[in-house]
Parts: structure tokens; sequence; C-alpha cells
């Protein structure tokens, strides 16, 4: 699977499951940590564990596990790292607080989301 179609493909899960202010990012030309950064917001930390669960049960499946997991405990902000995506899951706070996709958006590197698109038309 392409690194564009797994974040893609993870962008929709997350979507699918009601996650908020969705952003996927390209930050393979600032960073060689990743290819990509998919930072999402669930309402709570009940919300933010099963975006989490959803994401890692679905992707294990098809056997793509990720390399670490950090945060899932407490819930706040969870980090899934799938070497060449890297998935932030918030709560309202703490990505208000940190706000990523400031720190990583360029104002050309931001990945349009058909799914959401659809919903807007």
């Amino acid at each position: 699977m392409s690194e564009e179609k797994l974040a893609l493909d993870i962008s929709k899960l997350l979507y699918d499951r009601k996650a908020q202010q969705l952003v996927t990012l390209r930050v393979g030309h600032l960073s060689v940590l990743t290819d990509y950064l998919v930072v999402a917001t669930g309402h709570n930390q009940l919300q933010v564990r099963a975006l989490c669960d959803h994401l890692e049960e679905h992707l294990a499946r098809q056997g793509i596990l990720p390399r670490r997991v950090e945060g899932r405990q407490e819930a706040s902000w969870v980090v899934m790292d799938y070497a060449d995506v890297i998935v932030h899951i918030f709560m309202p706070e703490p990505r208000a607080f940190y706000r990523l996709e400031r720190l990583w958006e360029d104002g050309q590197n931001r990945v349009e989301l058909p799914f959401m698109q659809e919903e807007a038309v």
C-alpha cells in the first residue's frame, strides 16, 4: 500500500468514527521521520481511545501494525506511528494548545480528503 493511500485510508477510518477537525498533511519534504501526518480530535478520552482502537484493529486485519503507540492510557493525546504515516488523536484542549497542523502546514501540503468534499456539496 502506498504512503498516500495509507494516509487516506486512516483519515477515512477516523472520519467514519466521527473524529473532528481531521487534517492530513504531506510532510515528507519537511521531515525525515514520516511522509504524512494525520491529526484528529475526539470529544473525550473515551472517544480518543475508541478512535485509536478502531484504527489499530482495522489496519491489523490488513497486516498493518503500528511501530509504536503512545498515550493510549491517558488518552488526551495518542500518537500512533505507522512509519510512513504518524497519527495524532487529541482531546480538544491539548489539540488547541499544541496546534500541530500549524507547525507542519506550509500552505501547500494539506491533503484534500475526497470523502469530506462530498459532504460539503
